[in-house]
């Protein structure tokens, strides 16, 4: 009785059903990251395409450690999110070609004919098959899965952008009324030099829409996270510290004249935050006490007022006062947004944190008010109640010295 031939034919059977069961596994694993990263709405990445994140990003990190300009650091990660689309999708393509070459070779022998084979459907090209039944399940499950995630990809890229357009479309806006970078205290210093209050009810209005939007988006597609805005000095991160810092600002400073939207605003981007922290693995605390610290220092805080004091913001507290009601609204979402600033090298404005790479804090650029009288620019006009009636007045004088010239003037 020749044993050796049973426990030869034993083994290679061993073999060829573990290499089935293997590429089994690798297979369903695969599929089921693609599908948590592009369909499943479960808002947090899969562990692979986190790994794939993290080394791109600790590629796009390296490169970008050996300039301190920002400028050049926000050209250079422009590219970020679109590198780690193409890198996450060449190794879904390749890990499932090798998971389908494992399922295939016991019906080829030959790993290297089992890859060409494998390559051959999934790629559509059909130049080579295997005549068993094995073979040619494998070879349509190949040719299956290649046209499923081109579909896929087709339909997620779309959505992607629609998304993104979305989002820019605020942050643009807000950039054209606040100036570049976005910081708080200067969106509350426009509401007396050119944004009227009815407008600052708009802006936390379009916010609030605007964080309950990104929330979903981004938490559900944690790559927007990488796309960066059009223009360097605008971003989504800044734009929502800025805004929310406004409303906390607001809220501190002047209780009685602050508007329940700025209320609502803050607590739908409380949310914002927290969903999108949860996605990417940001721990952060779900109900701070307002007196626990804050990163943003009395000193800092004081900047601020005097941008306020200096076009004559009405302030009803103390200082002391502000700011304890101040950091306790910041509390809630000063932590989750640097952290976000700093793994996406955000432009770094006043308020938003540290970054990896030393860079120095740029200032708000305030728009100069040319004139034909004055060239070179003016001084804003600072707009309040009194500011107000006496510009009435000069208008009205001005309109009836007009009236009277035309009376006056012979037409003939």
């Amino acid at each position: 009785m020749n044993t050796g031939g049973w426990i030869g034919c034993s083994v290679v059977v061993e073999v060829d059903v573990g290499a089935v069961v293997a590429g089994t596994l690798i297979y369903g694993s695969v599929l089921f990251s693609i599908a948590k990263t592009l369909v499943i709405p479960r808002g947090s990445l899969p562990k692979l395409a986190k790994i794939v994140d993290r080394s791109v990003d600790w590629i796009y990190g390296r490169v970008c450690a050996m300039t301190r300009s920002y400028e050049r650091r926000d050209s250079i990660r422009s590219s970020q999110a679109v590198v780690f689309l193409f890198v996450m999708l060449v190794v879904w393509v390749a890990t499932l070609m090798v998971a389908l070459a494992l399922m295939i070779l016991p019906a080829l022998r030959s790993p290297g004919g089992a890859l060409r084979e494998v390559g051959a459907s999934f790629l559509t090209l059909g130049f080579t098959s295997t005549a068993t039944p094995w073979a040619t399940f494998v070879d349509f499950l190949a040719g299956f899965t290649g046209l499923a995630i081109v579909a896929v990809q087709i339909s997620y890229l779309p959505t992607l952008y629609s998304a993104y357009n979305r989002r820019e479309t605020e942050v643009t806006l807000l950039s054209s009324r606040v100036g570049e970078p976005a910081w708080g205290p200067e969106l509350l210093a426009r509401t007396r030099i050119g944004i009227v209050d009815a407008e600052v009810l708009g802006i936390y209005q379009a916010w609030e829409r605007w964080a309950a939007d990104v929330a979903e988006s981004h938490s559900t597609y944690p790559v927007l996270l990488r796309f960066r805005s059009p223009n360097p000095y605008a971003s989504w991160v800044t734009g929502l510290l800025c805004v929310m810092d406004s409303a906390a600002l607001y809220l501190a400073v002047a209780p009685s004249r602050a508007p329940l939207s700025a209320r609502l605003m803050l607590r739908m981007g409380f949310v914002c935050c927290r969903q999108i922290a949860r996605s990417v693995g940001i721990v952060f605390d779900p109900d701070p006490h307002p007196d626990d610290p804050v990163a943003l220092s009395f000193e800092e805080f004081l900047v601020g007022i005097d941008r306020l004091r200096s076009v004559g913001f009405p302030l009803e507290r103390s200082l002391e006062e502000a700011w304890a009601d101040f950091r306790g609204w910041r509390v809630n979402y000063e932590s989750i947004l640097y952290e976000l600033a700093e793994r996406l090298d955000a432009v770094p404005v006043r308020w938003s944190g540290g970054r990896r790479a030393m860079t120095m804090t740029l200032d708000s650029q305030r728009v100069v008010n040319r004139t034909p009288l004055h060239p070179d620019g003016e001084s804003p006009q600072i707009y309040g109640p009194r500011q107000a009636q006496a510009q009435a007045k000069e208008a009205e004088a001005t309109f009836d010295d007009e009236s009277s010239d035309i009376t006056g003037t012979d037409l003939d």
